[in-house]
């Protein structure tokens, strides 16, 4: 819902030159954009007030059979106008944002006798840039192109946290941070605190039906876009007309700029969805946990998780804690022990194991007011997915189910076609779509990144595509730093189902010898740190019962009025806080890597009035290694005046409810 519209045209103009300049600037006059055409060339470049960001960059594209549109041109037409409205969230981390830019549209045609012509949009906001290419209908049925020739001439070398792309396990690795000269082939979101001491973060929005990109190295501190290619070497097949999603080009001054900038969204198309009442954020257990860290089987045996029997076990203990949502995976027919290897492996979406009746546990679960959530693991095989995929959700519908989880584990769908290629691009959409069709929200593991849908199906609750909690079951775990990374970085691009929550740290090793590294009071901060409008409670039940940490866990929302970041650094430290979009309430998160660290707050952000401090924090004498499952729990008066210092030790963390009185 828009609160605000104002739309104004400024300069509208029509020349036909083969050189020309022209600049359009963000409402607050920081961010600039500069087209230029120099013989029939066209390129840009970007600056935040007098620091240079992009030096001279290059664009256009090359089609099939060598034909190049990138030169010849002449400028047809250029104009400039403004926008700017505040529009209302369904759901998410601040409830009302501010879409305000300036635009700049400059429409080219080339000089030879096929006057074909391109149309680039530039868009300059405060917190960014972004631009996309318009190619209009003009006598051909289709196109393919073999490259986009789009680069990104960095002005300053500076330091980079990255994941590398065309690599197995999708996006599912640590970020390295190195000099971003020496970068490889890389994904978005890439992230960089440059030399000139600006954060930028290079991702894209609103991506249809075209290929996603990563970030090429080319020489120095200048990178090619990449288009992900189908398998036989075509990077997009579209028909006679095409739009590119926006390149995007988030520019802070200091790092919490970056998290709280909604280009990504502002840059997707309105919602489309009529009726939105069925869809709901929540937090959730699952029979989850216990599989990964070999407690309970994803198949058929003595062990099985998704039993009738476990199944209706778990939906007391939601009913003990007070949460209404369990996810239950590994129900239907298809689970082997090798269901995650990349082979076509068939699953099937409708035929439940001998062991679960899926009526008799949607019924047992609605009788104690718990939801079920239900799963669909594809192992990447879209072909089997496809032809069930209907069959599949509209089981879940008689069934009283609203949210799926959708898992697409395999380096490559149907062992043949790049996740983040156009294939992939289309398929996630097609998903997403037919879910909205079922009523269906959809949470995507093992996906195509993010890029700001959820602003136009916001049944798209949350996705993975990164190194999830998982990995501190059954591998050597993530280290400290990776969760004060990913808010700069994953997380730039939309909510992540992390899965936190997991408070008995050291748990893992009564079955297969992992832990996770953290402390306890840093899995709580994380709800806060890392947002997604449905959260996991990670942890098998038994360890939540009776511990009085787990109130924060039943108190901590997961629909929020505003965010802000008080201090940041990446890969080191953050604080957040978040109001709720329900009350007065405060919540903050904060936590540190491996060095311990005292950070001091300024409560200003409370506003009027007198809270409670509801502090969970690493009980003294508490770090990664020594009683690390150990939560210190205290209150305090605080008003917006005062100041307070967080003492984070190694691996941990601290979280707070701050409750107006």
């Amino acid at each position: 819902m828009s609160i605000v519209l104002v739309v104004a045209l400024s300069i509208s103009c029509v020349k036909q030159e083969k050189d020309a300049m022209y600049q359009v600037a963000s409402p607050n006059a920081k961010n600039n954009i500069k087209f230029e055409l120099q013989n029939g060339v066209p390129t840009y470049s970007v600056s935040h007030g007098d620091k240079s960001v992009l030096n001279t960059s290059d664009l256009g594209f090359i089609f099939k059979n060598n034909d190049s549109l990138s030169s010849n041109f002449e400028v047809l037409h250029a104009e400039e106008t403004a926008f700017d409205e505040t529009w209302e969230q369904v759901w998410g981390e601040k409830h009302h944002i501010r879409n305000h830019y300036n635009q700049l549209s400059v429409t080219l045609q080339e000089t030879s006798k096929t006057k074909r012509q391109l149309e680039i949009q530039f868009r300059a906001f405060n917190d960014g840039i972004a631009f996309r290419y318009v190619y209009p209908e003009q006598g051909k049925d289709s196109i393919v192109i073999i490259d986009e020739l789009t680069s990104f001439n960095i002005a300053n070398d500076g330091d980079a946290w990255w994941i590398p792309a065309y690599k197995t396990n999708r996006y599912e690795h640590l970020f390295t941070k190195s000099g971003l000269s020496t970068l490889d082939t890389v994904h978005t979101p890439l992230t960089i605190k440059s030399n000139n001491g600006l954060y930028l973060s290079f991702h894209e929005a609103d991506l249809k039906d075209f290929a996603s990109y990563t970030i090429a190295h080319k020489s120095g501190t200048h990178f090619d876009l990449d288009l992900m290619p189908w398998s036989n070497g075509d990077k997009v097949r579209t028909n006679s007309s095409f739009n590119t999603p926006w390149r995007t080009l988030q520019i802070g001054e200091k790092p919490g700029d970056l998290i709280e900038s909604y280009i990504v969204l502002n840059l997707n198309e309105p919602n489309k969805l009529e009726d939105t009442s069925w869809i709901e954020n929540y937090k959730y257990l699952g029979v989850w946990w216990g599989m990964h860290i070999s407690k309970y089987s994803f198949w058929e045996g003595p062990n099985h998780g998704a039993s009738t029997k476990i199944s209706k076990e778990y939906i007391d203990d939601c009913k003990k804690l007070g949460i209404h949502h369990l996810l239950i995976e590994g129900w239907n027919k298809g689970w082997t022990p090798a269901w995650y290897e990349n082979k076509m492996h068939v699953f099937s979406f409708t035929e439940a194991t001998d062991d679960f009746n899926l009526k008799e546990v949607t019924d047992y679960a609605r009788d104690n007011d718990v939801k079920i959530i239900g799963y669909h693991e594809t192992g990447s095989n879209i072909i089997n997915y496809r032809k069930q995929i209907d069959a599949g959700m509209k089981l879940y519908q008689d069934m009283g189910i609203n949210d799926v989880k959708i898992g697409q584990v395999g380096d490559k769908l149907n062992m043949k076609e790049w996740h983040g290629s156009q294939f992939g691009v289309q398929y996630y959409r097609e998903v997403l779509e037919k879910a909205a069709k079922y009523k269906l929200t959809v949470n995507f593991h093992e996906p195509i990144k993010a890029t700001g849908e959820r602003r136009t199906y916001p049944n798209m609750m949350a996705r993975e595509g990164a190194r999830g909690q998982e990995y501190n079951a059954w591998s050597d775990g993530n280290p400290p730093s990776h969760t004060v990374t990913l808010p700069f970085t994953r997380m730039l691009a939309g909510p992540m189902d992390f899965t936190p929550g997991v408070i008995d740290v050291l748990e893992t090793k009564g079955f297969n010898n992992r832990r996770v590294h953290t402390t306890a009071a840093k899995q709580l901060a994380l709800y806060v740190t890392m947002y997604s409008p449905i959260q996991m409670l990670a942890d098998l039940p038994e360890n939540y019962i009776g511990k009085p940490e787990f109130q924060f866990l039943a108190d901590v929302p997961t629909d929020w009025e505003d965010t802000k970041v008080l201090n940041a650094e990446i890969g080191e430290y953050i604080t957040t806080v978040r109001k709720d979009l329900k009350s007065d309430d405060w919540y903050l998160g904060s936590m540190t890597n491996e060095n311990t660290r005292d950070l001091e707050i300024d409560l200003s952000f409370l506003g009027e009035g007198t809270f409670e401090a509801q502090i969970y924090a690493d009980a003294e004498g508490t770090d990664l290694e020594n009683n690390p499952a150990s939560v210190g729990i205290s209150t305090k008066k605080v008003t917006a005046t005062d100041k307070m210092t967080l003492k984070l030790p190694s691996g941990g963390g601290t979280a707070i409810r701050f409750k107006k009185i």
